[in-house]
Order: C-alpha cells, then sequence, then structure tokens
C-alpha cells in the first residue's frame, strides 16, 4: 500500500498498512517517512499499538517481531532477541530502566490502520 499523509495539528496520520497484513496479538513493520514503525494488534484486548521497531539495547530492528503480552494491567512487547520488554503505552522499559522506545498513537478506520507520528 503507498503511504498516505494526512496533516491534522500537531500529528500527520500516514496510513501505514491494512488490518488484515497485521497478525491477530502479533506485529509488523512499515516504514513511514524512512522510519521503521512496529505496529501491533492487541487483539485479545482489542487494542492497537504503534512503537518504534528500534531495539535501543543493540539497536536491531526487531521489536515488530517480539512477543506481546500484558505485565499485570501494562500491555507489553518484549524484543525477540535480549527480552528486554517495553511498555505498549509508554514505552519504557519495564525490565532496565536504562532503556525507552518510542510510542505513536494509532487509528483504523475502515479496514485501514493508521499512524500518527
Amino acid at each position: 500500500m503507498e503511504a498516505i499523509a494526512i496533516n491534522t495539528d500537531k500529528l500527520t496520520w500516514h496510513a501505514a498498512c491494512r488490518v488484515e497484513d497485521i497478525p491477530q496479538d502479533g506485529g509488523a513493520c512499515a516504514l513511514i517517512d524512512g522510519r521503521q514503525i512496529a505496529i501491533f494488534n492487541f487483539a485479545r484486548r482489542g487494542e492497537w499499538y504503534a512503537t518504534d521497531n528500534e531495539c535501543p539495547h543493540r539497536q536491531q530492528m526487531a521489536i515488530g517481531r517480539g512477543m506481546i503480552g500484558s505485565q499485570g494491567e501494562e500491555p507489553k512487547v518484549a524484543c525477540p532477541f535480549h527480552k528486554r520488554t517495553f511498555s505498549l503505552k509508554t514505552g519504557h522499559c519495564l525490565n532496565d530502566d536504562g532503556y525507552r522506545i518510542n510510542t505513536f498513537p494509532v487509528k483504523v478506520e475502515q479496514g485501514v490502520v493508521f499512524v500518527g507520528v
């Protein structure tokens, strides 16, 4: 799908992919404005999230392939290589205070997933 950008106030909403492009209870990566962004369909919770795809621990583009789950009520993703876990809401690392990833708002309209950057 060709990226479409829509400016609204401080965010630019990008049409990143179709809903069916992201596995249920999993993630995938989209290239938005030259930046790799991981998009997650947390179907068990009925929620969508987007974060940087780069894990800051070893600078590997891997977060989109990580496992999602919950720590208490906090939705999280674990880097598939070294198991650093990040909040999908805030981006803070839940098992090492020295790391953080950016998070981005997501909206789904008419089967298209939009990410706000």
